[in-house]
């Protein structure tokens, strides 16, 4: 270590509940190693109830930012000195860059799964149906995405109506997509000319890894491109996809991308993807 850099490390990290099995720290301390940098990503558990504590312990600690995931990507707005137009459009926030003393806010997700929906999966979504199931901060941050991306019809599948319709309200006053709101009261048929399904809800996360969303899976055809958000490789609602034939993509590759734009925001560096990528797939018994 040289003299100039002495001993403290730059800190970032995640506040979540539950993040216990939140893999995002070992894609991240692998860039730092390959890079050289003293930079240590922490995984913090805050209950929702001490998200307002844990972020006056960020300026406190002068941590460099923080990632944001379940339940706090829309409840840490109140928090921050600036939200970057697109996150405010989005209306939820995954990550905080700390620019001198002021905490700005940033969102990554929709951008992390554009690039693995167009360069893994070599989908363009401009003129395409789409449904996605959720509307919560990553339904948030997709569908804008999605929708700015050109996506003709994108149906918001929610539980809560009040939450779905708010989504809806947003994607059809803000972007030139098509958005409307189908309920979701019990199994959900998939639409018949869906050309993208996305599950962005946070059903088959950790500790809950055997639970699918609750749609008739018989209504997913061989021609559709079914997304997960969930970062494990392969989730039962993908499983269930495969088997009828349906192209699928896992959450894996959006959680490196969005990551390696999070890396150069906080760093001012690019990242090292495949680096990244390959220290994930290790983790998960891929490499």
């Amino acid at each position: 270590m040289t003299e100039a850099s002495g001993y403290k490390a730059e800190l970032i990290g995640v506040f979540g509940h539950p993040v216990a099995e939140n893999p995002t720290v070992v894609m991240y301390e692998a860039a730092f190693a390959e890079l050289g940098l003293n930079w240590r990503y922490l995984t913090i558990e805050v209950l929702p109830e001490d998200l307002e504590a844990a972020m006056r312990g960020l300026r406190a600690f002068n941590m460099r930012g923080i990632n944001l995931t379940i339940p706090h990507k829309v409840a840490v707005l109140p928090y921050l000195d600036e939200v970057k137009p697109a996150a405010a459009l989005m209306g939820a926030v995954n990550t905080v860059v700390r620019v001198g003393d002021r905490l700005v806010g940033e969102n990554t997700d929709g951008r992390g799964f554009m690039t693995a929906l167009t360069r893994d999966a070599r989908v363009d979504p401009a003129g395409k149906r789409v449904v996605v199931l959720g509307a919560g901060g990553a339904a948030r941050s997709i569908t804008v995405e999605l929708a700015l991306a050109g996506a003709q019809r994108i149906t918001i599948v929610n539980r809560s109506p009040e939450r779905g319709l708010g989504l809806v309200e947003l994607l059809n006053a803000k972007t030139p997509a098509k958005a409307e709101l189908a309920p979701w009261p019990g199994r959900y048929a998939v639409p018949e000319g869906t050309e993208i399904l996305v599950n962005a809800t946070s059903i088959g996360l950790f500790p809950n890894v055997h639970d699918k969303p609750d749609i008739d899976y018989e209504t997913i055809t061989d021609g559709m491109v079914v997304c997960d958000v969930i970062h494990t490789p392969t989730t039962p609602f993908l499983a269930e996809a495969e088997q009828r034939g349906a192209q699928t993509l896992d959450g894996l590759g959006m959680l490196v991308y969005q990551g390696a734009i999070g890396f150069k925001l906080w760093t001012g560096l690019d990242a090292p993807v495949k680096v990244m990528y390959d220290a994930l797939a290790q983790a998960f018994g891929l490499g």
